[in-house]
């Protein structure tokens, strides 16, 4: 079982198979910590302002900023990661993203990418971070053990002060 707790080399493990089909790359790209865009600038040779600049797109998800690579959408709202090759695959893949290396096709893809969310994105410091977080569960978003809120977030008054936007 997955859990926020978890560690990295569990599931690192977990995530590992991988076919290298591209399906994932085909259709979407993964997301970038800091120390991957270090990396993987390096590999490529590149300053990682060029880098960033060049290659990846900013986001923000549950209030915390965070890179993709680049989709080449075309007409579509999808589209494949800009270091996905047709014939090679990943042109990255030795170094490729944690978020990559962790998610994959098989049984506990969902909840490697909440694992993620809850070890690399959500910030139980940051009020907007644990609404935006809520509306993702209300949503239907995935739900490991260790990502309730009042796990996050123990003391219930400071909770509901977050919930109620009395805390911002």
């Amino acid at each position: 079982m997955i859990t926020r707790s978890t560690p990295l080399s569990k599931i690192l493990e977990i995530g590992k198979p991988c076919n290298r089909c591209g399906h994932c790359c085909r259709f979407n790209s993964g997301f970038m910590i800091e120390e991957d865009i270090d990396r993987i600038a390096e590999f490529l040779k590149m300053d990682k302002d060029l880098f960033i600049k060049t290659h990846l797109t900013e986001h923000e998800l549950f209030h915390t900023k965070v890179f993709k690579p680049i989709m080449i959408k075309g007409d579509k709202p999808y589209g494949q990661c800009i270091f996905f090759d047709k014939v090679e695959g990943c042109k990255i893949h030795e170094v490729k993203p944690l978020f990559c290396r962790i998610t994959n096709c098989f049984a506990y893809s969902q909840d490697l990418i909440a694992w993620f969310y809850l070890n690399y994105l959500v910030n139980p410091d940051d009020p907007e971070s644990i609404r935006q977080y809520a509306s993702y569960l209300e949503s239907g978003g995935k739900l490991i053990p260790g990502g309730h809120l009042h796990e996050l977030v123990p003391d219930k008054e400071k909770l509901n002060k977050i919930l109620n936007y009395e805390l911002l």
